[in-house]
């Protein structure tokens, strides 16, 4: 049975349907830009969401068939005073480290703008889904500033020296099927489909062993911060704990029996 629930936190929108919760930043009038309290509305929807068992999927997205046009940068005053090495000496603080180390499926659905901060915020996610109209970029250098929020980092992770630098230095666009050519993309959708592609898509990840998704996440991601013979030791490491869990002695009997496997993430 399919439960929906809808609440409103600070400038994000909660929508929860059964295993799947979309968060929506909901600031239209500045086309999502980030400040504060979205930051805060997301990072807080994280910590709640993050043991919560029934959840097995999250989507991030924008009001309005926009995604987000980059960080407020009328917040960069506030950010002049800041410690340099404070909690939110970048723009948005520890959210960024609470996004990149959530362990379930985090998927963003693009439409129109993903500029700035909102291309950092879909590099930060494990999925992007996006609309045949939309543009990324990071534009940081024609306003006299560089990406904040890991954009010069994930970047050039996703697409290459190359192709980043051309993006971080000249602060030019590109489109979305270029997106997806270059790696930032998984799937171009007919505009306005981007949140409905990443529904279908969340939920055959929900349809799946929970334990396993998030051991698949956790031994890709260590790929980034690992010597390739130190990440096929973690991979060795998550694929045993797997292997002797119940929800693989399930889907083998499930498979066996011809059936539709019920999964408990134990």
């Amino acid at each position: 049975m399919s439960l929906t629930t809808m609440t409103e936190a600070s400038e994000v929108l909660v929508v929860r349907e059964s295993a799947i919760v979309t968060l929506t930043i909901n600031r239209p009038h500045a086309k999502n830009s980030l400040n504060r309290a979205v930051f805060d509305g997301l990072r807080a929807q994280l910590a709640q969401l993050r043991d919560d068992d029934a959840v097995r999927a999250v989507i991030i997205t924008g009001a309005e068939g926009v995604f987000c046009a980059g960080a407020d940068i009328t917040t960069f005053d506030a950010l002049r005073a800041e410690p340099l090495l404070g909690e939110r000496a970048a723009v948005g603080g520890s959210f960024w480290s609470e996004l990149g180390s959530f362990p379930k499926p985090v998927i963003a659905a693009v439409e129109k703008l993903a500029l700035g901060g909102g291309t950092e915020l879909a590099l930060a996610c494990d999925i992007v889904i996006a609309g045949e109209s939309a543009k990324f970029g990071v534009p940081e250098v024609k306003l006299g500033a560089i990406p904040g929020a890991g954009g010069t980092q994930r970047l050039i992770r996703s697409i290459g020296k190359s192709k980043a630098m051309s993006l971080l230095l000249t602060g030019d666009f590109i489109d979305a099927r270029k997106a997806c050519a270059a790696g930032i993309v998984a799937v171009v959708t007919a505009d306005g489909q981007a949140l409905p592609t990443a529904l279908a898509m969340a939920s055959r990840i929900a349809a799946n062993s929970p334990l396993a998704v998030a051991l698949a996440k956790d031994a890709a991601l260590s790929s980034f911060e690992t010597p390739l013979a130190q990440g096929l030791e973690h991979e060795k490491r998550n694929f045993f704990v797997a292997l002797r869990s119940a929800d693989n002695l399930e889907g083998q009997a499930a498979f066996l029996g011809k059936r539709a496997p019920s999964f408990t993430g134990q």
